[in-house]
């Protein structure tokens, strides 16, 4: 289940912390933006799950994810993640739970949007999952996995984007056999595409659609789902997200719901305004 306690803690955290809160999720498509310089970005979320068919005996599964992310010079965004992974099956076989596989990443907005909204804002990021989930209980692949996403975000006007992402996963899985374990690698391809819109100061909504494309059948990647959420914000450092979703293919959720948290400690001085450049769409006045 999700930390409850770190979730109050970081909220309880905000009221000393006047920083400024930027926000992508509940959706899978990233956006451009980058933690600002020196702060801490924690977010927190709780899914839960009903699977496809093609996944007896495993029926459901819940997954509490933590994130933390911190911002860098230069537009650079260090990323780290766990989550924690409850599969529930059919009667008869047991079900399993722990930890799933870490990640680690970095991100680089190296184009940020102009004004008049001409230009569309860029980034590029490259993940390395590592095998720390089990992956004879399903918790995790069993084999280092990389990952390397495009993001461009276009500000259609000063309330409403959309993100667009397309990845390239170096992924790897295991099966065991007779001849002991052999090594199942391959090539998934992803992309993603958001419209989001600030209906007030506070809350802001959107519709995605996301989806992966195996180029082998036994890594089970392949997914196309739509998720319909947004997020309501608490102060201008602490937001609540939420979200349903569901789709078809292996690797998607029949349906699915999500609610999280996100949270921003600013860790140093913040530079002067005037040195960062437009203000972000997400920010209250």
């Amino acid at each position: 289940m999700i930390p409850w306690r770190l979730v109050l803690l970081a909220i309880l955290g905000t009221i000393a912390n006047p920083a400024l809160l930027r926000a992508q999720m509940p959706f899978y498509t990233d956006n451009a933006d980058v933690t600002d310089l020196g702060t801490l970005h924690i977010e927190i979320y709780n899914e839960y799950d009903g699977l496809q068919s093609a996944q007896y005996p495993d029926l459901r599964q819940n997954t509490a994810n933590f994130k933390v992310n911190y911002g860098l010079p230069r537009g650079l965004e260090l990323d780290f993640d766990i989550p924690w992974l409850d599969i529930y099956r059919a009667p008869g076989a047991q079900a399993s739970n722990g930890n799933g596989d870490a990640d680690m990443g970095i991100k680089w907005n190296f184009r940020k949007s102009t004004t008049p909204l001409r230009v569309p804002a860029l980034s590029a990021s490259l993940y390395i999952e590592f095998p720390t989930g089990n992956e004879k209980q399903e918790l995790g692949s069993g084999l280092a996995d990389y990952w390397l996403n495009s993001i461009a975000e276009e500000p259609l006007s000063d309330k409403t984007r959309v993100n667009a992402n397309f990845g390239f996963l170096f992924a790897g899985n295991t099966s065991t056999g007779v001849l002991g374990t052999q090594n199942t690698r391959g090539h998934v391809y992803t992309g993603g595409l958001s419209v989001a819109h600030d209906f007030s100061p506070r809350v802001s909504l959107g519709i995605e659609a996301y989806g992966a494309i195996a180029d082998k059948s036994a890594l089970g990647k392949d997914q196309l789902q739509g998720l319909a959420g947004g997020s309501y914000q608490l102060t201008k450092t602490t937001a609540f997200t939420f979200a349903l979703l569901g789709g078809s293919h292996i690797a998607a959720p029949r349906i699915g719901g999500q609610i999280g948290f996100e949270v921003d400690f600013p860790l140093r001085h913040a530079p002067n305004p005037s040195q960062l450049g437009p203000s972000p769409l997400w920010r209250i006045p």
